[in-house]
């Protein structure tokens, strides 16, 4: 098992030898970061590489209570199960289960707070603190019942067509199907003890009870011109739908999401839509989801002639930030989030950004970019289609060989850009390593699909099989993205010949990158010059072929 979020192994070698010499503030802080995230699991006895203990392997049985104390001592709101698990080769490990703190801040015992972001525990900044007690307040909001309604006061209506519904999705257990009514709803947490819970008031109360939650969700749709002025407006702020009723009068009250861009199809004409079905619902379904309830503010869609913009109030999750939301996924709204999957509303959690990424590569749009604000985050979806010549392409290959969702985007990822460095992929994705960029390409490369060029380990270059283009009669531009070495080499001694024949007219890597092609990425174009300074045919002004200009050290060259 992989370290994560919530999972860390260690080695026994981590105790030493004395208990007084054990190194109990980096427990105390791994124990706190968990207890500030999720909850987790620390098994010590394990080794890096491996999946599970040695053959053998015991653990002294006193170290239980030990290990309780002493983080007990060094910690504070932090509460923990310590045990001992034996694994089926004979072999011992101890296990600390550390449990979340959904209504308080855990923190070590000298004053030092800490998060757990992936597979590490990173410290609290000063000025994250008021965020992370902020946080708190908003993972108990599902459950609390401050209101005191009762189950009889609910909406009959709302409540018969949730319950259908439930028992409709094929996501739901054929047990749960199966409870009586008020099972179900208590199953969902939408009541406790005979009164609905501000969940259960969301989905299944009244309006008037909706509209005395703290900060129901209310939706603003505007629309803006090209000065951006505003033309269109339309608002949900009366509290009268629940969430899944508000996702779906987004969808089929707003006219502007069935245009649709025509590309020619041989004969035929394909419609690609401005803005997909997909990546509007999963949109607003994060907007209503991940929110914090507890923030003041609506949830706005404004439509420009070029981009779609939503914004949520309420900033991201402590641990999450627009650089790792492809890979990092805190609950903030569990209970909620459960129920927007089981009833099919959105993906599961963690998965839903892949299916925005997947759904606009394969139409040959941009990535959405998110943006993080002093009180909102704002997600971006542009409207333009950047190379419409390689949606056949894509959708032909994907046809032919079935692909997993992260194949698809790795694909389309280089398709858009003709080619992609092993490096300027894992930017695009957030990847922080090679095992990880492996994995999103997945079967690429044994299909043949992807081929890889030159350049080693993280320069190492990867496009579409050229083969594969030929064979498929693709029409897009060429592009000297992909150009290899040698031919870069002679592309550059000609440019230099005719512009730079020496020193005395030099000209800078910005200069040469204008006149030989954009496309070339720069640190592709750097290397070739160093190469060629290294080779004594071109000299430059800079350090070590670094800044300054380039010429050529003498004019006739072969």
């Amino acid at each position: 098992m992989k370290e994560s979020s919530t999972y860390d192994k260690k080695s026994l070698k981590f105790f030493g030898s004395l208990p007084k010499n054990w190194d109990w503030k980096e427990l105390a802080k791994d124990c706190v970061a968990f207890a500030n995230f999720r909850g987790g699991k620390i098994c010590f006895g394990i080794e890096d590489d491996a999946d599970g203990p040695p053959p053998g392997q015991s653990v002294p049985p006193e170290w239980t209570d030990l290990v309780r104390k002493n983080i007990g001592h060094h910690t504070v709101n932090v509460a923990v199960a310590v045990t001992i698990q034996t694994w089926e080769n004979t072999g011992q490990t101890l296990v600390v289960e550390v449990m979340p703190n959904r209504q308080s801040v855990a923190a070590t015992s000298d004053g030092r707070y800490y998060l757990r972001v992936g597979d590490e525990s990173r410290p609290v900044m000063p000025d994250d603190l008021g965020r992370l007690f902020g946080d708190k307040d908003s993972y108990t909001w599902e459950t609390q019942t401050s209101r005191r309604i009762t189950l009889g006061r609910q909406d009959v209506s709302k409540t018969r067509s949730l319950l259908a519904a439930i028992r409709a999705s094929d996501r739901v257990s054929e047990f749960v199907r199966q409870l009586p009514d008020e099972e179900i709803l208590d199953h969902y947490h939408l009541t406790r003890e005979g009164l609905l819970t501000n969940l259960g008031i969301l989905w299944v109360g009244r309006r008037e009870d909706r509209a005395m939650l703290l900060h129901p969700p209310s939706v603003q749709f505007i629309k803006f011109d090209h000065l951006d002025a505003k033309v269109a407006k339309r608002t949900w702020t009366d509290f009268e739908l629940n969430p899944a009723e508000l996702m779906e009068a987004i969808w089929s009250e707003i006219p502007e999401w069935r245009e649709s861009t025509e590309l020619p199809d041989g004969l035929f004409r394909k419609n690609i839509p401005h803005y997909d079905e997909v990546v509007i619902r999963e949109l607003v379904a994060n907007a209503i989801v991940h929110r914090p309830y507890t923030t003041r503010g609506d949830i706005f869609i404004n439509l420009y002639p070029d981009r779609l913009e939503i914004h949520n109030p309420g900033l991201l999750p402590m641990g999450v930030t627009p650089q790792n939301i492809l890979h990092q996924s805190v609950q903030r709204n569990p209970h909620l989030a459960r129920l927007f999957y089981d009833l099919k509303l959105m993906e599961r959690e963690g998965s839903g950004y892949d299916r925005l990424y997947d759904v606009l590569l394969s139409q040959a749009k941009p990535l959405p970019t998110v943006s993080e604000e002093h009180d909102r985050v704002v997600v971006t979806v542009e409207r333009r289609i950047i190379r419409p010549e390689i949606v056949d392409l894509l959708a032909s290959i994907d046809q032919q060989h079935q692909l997993r969702p992260r194949e698809r985007i790795s694909l389309g990822l280089i398709a858009q850009h003709g080619s992609l460095t092993a490096l300027e992929f894992s930017r695009l994705l957030a990847l922080d390593g090679e095992p990880k960029f492996k994995h999103w390409l997945g079967r690429l490369m044994d299909l043949e699909i992807v081929v890889r060029g030159e350049g080693r380990t993280k320069g190492a270059e990867y496009r579409i099989n050229p083969s594969l283009l030929r064979d498929s009669q693709f029409k897009g531009k060429t592009t000297l993205k992909a150009i290899e070495a040698p031919r870069l080499r002679h592309l550059l001694l000609e440019d230099l010949r005719i512009h730079s024949p020496s020193l005395s007219h030099p000209s800078t890597l910005s200069m040469i990158h204008k006149r030989v092609g954009v496309e070339i990425s720069r640190q592709k174009l750097l290397r070739a010059l160093r190469s060629l300074v290294l080779e004594g045919v071109v000299q430059t002004t800079g350090k070590r072929g670094r800044g300054g200009g380039y010429g050529l050290c003498q004019p006739d060259f072969e």
